[in-house]
Parts: structure tokens; C-alpha cells; sequence
């Protein structure tokens, strides 16, 4: 009897181990996004400019440097993501040439990880607003940048960052989300000191 289980058991072993499946491990997994409706409401909050901004995301004032008032955060809680946006008055040709300079290296800062960096001409003469769009490729702690200008008075920049390590090919359905909304807070931004 003890002969007979231990010849079923070799042989169930035997069977269990040649398989003809090739077991291979798979990838990590992400979950599935469902992403909210776009709907839009129109931002008024100071006496510079106004933009349209999702109904899913929230404006916040910047608290990290109370010396700049119209600095904001528009806020992508569920994604845990942030575009942070800062306004200056412009002065003189010397301060528009400064800024649009630090607007181009704080985008090219991150070279040192990106694969590519495209950038996009902006002109809405209708408006009065010229600028350029950042795309950043690779595992970059900012992949979207933009700057906005009348080139005479009014100078917005934003910026799109997570709160996480960086891995573009997991965030990039949310990174083409969010981008979305940038554009429409670009096509919808109005001056109000001309």
C-alpha cells in the first residue's frame, strides 16, 4: 500500500511539473482611471487676468511665498497633482527679457532626466497673448510648462508637477488629462490691465 501512494505521488508530481505552458511573470499592473466630465468655471480671483479651470480641480493662493499675491495652485487631488501658476507685471523690455530667459531654464532644468523637450509657439493676437509650450518627455518631475504675455505689462507662467517619483509611462494617461485643461486655461486667459 505505502508503495502504490508513493508511485500515485510521483507520477501526479511528474505530471504537475511537465507542463507545456511556459510560465512567465508579469509586469506590475496599474489601475484602470475613469476620468470626470470636462466642465469648466471661469477663475476671477485678482485684478490681473481670468482663465477657465476644471470644476475637478481646485484653486488655492500659493502660501509658499506670501510676497507674491496672485501666485496659484490649481490643484488635481485625485491625481495628486499640481499646476502652479505665477503671475508678474512687467516694467520694462529688461524684465520681459529676464523672465521669458527664467522661463526657458526653469523647462531645460530638466534636461538632466528628459528625453526630449518640444517647444510649442502660442499667438493669440485676438487677445494679445504670445508665448511657448513645454512638452517634456521622460521620468521628469514637471512634463508640461508654458508662459503667456502681452509682451507690455502682464507675464503668466505655469507649471504641471506630481507628488510622487516620476514614471511618465504610468501618469501619462493623466499627464494628456490634465494637458486638456492647460489648453483651455491658455485659449480662455484674458488680461485685464492693458
Amino acid at each position: 500500500m505505502k508503495y502504490l501512494f508513493f508511485i500515485l505521488f510521483l507520477a501526479l508530481f511528474i505530471a504537475a511539473c511537465s507542463g507545456s505552458e511556459d510560465f512567465a511573470p508579469k509586469p506590475k499592473g496599474y489601475f484602470r482611471l475613469e476620468f470626470p466630465k470636462k466642465e469648466y468655471r471661469v477663475f476671477d480671483a485678482n485684478k490681473y487676468y481670468s482663465f477657465e479651470y476644471p470644476i475637478y480641480a481646485k484653486m488655492y493662493l500659493d502660501s509658499a511665498d506670501g510676497d507674491h499675491p496672485n501666485w496659484f495652485n490649481l490643484t488635481y487631488p485625485q491625481y495628486n497633482a499640481r499646476l502652479h501658476i505665477s503671475y508678474y507685471t512687467i516694467s520694462s523690455l529688461n524684465d520681459l527679457n529676464n523672465l521669458v530667459e527664467d522661463s526657458r531654464k526653469l523647462a531645460f532644468k530638466h534636461t538632466v532626466k528628459a528625453t526630449g523637450i518640444n517647444e510649442g509657439v502660442i499667438t493669440n493676437k485676438e487677445h494679445n497673448m504670445y508665448g511657448i509650450y513645454y512638452t517634456i518627455d521622460g521620468n521628469t518631475a514637471s512634463s508640461n510648462q508654458f508662459f503667456l504675455t502681452d509682451s507690455n505689462k502682464n507675464f503668466l507662467r505655469g507649471a504641471l508637477y506630481f507628488n510622487e517619483k516620476p514614471q511618465a509611462d504610468s501618469i501619462l494617461p493623466v499627464v494628456n488629462f490634465i494637458k486638456t485643461d492647460m489648453d483651455r486655461l491658455i485659449k480662455t486667459l484674458k488680461w485685464k490691465v492693458k
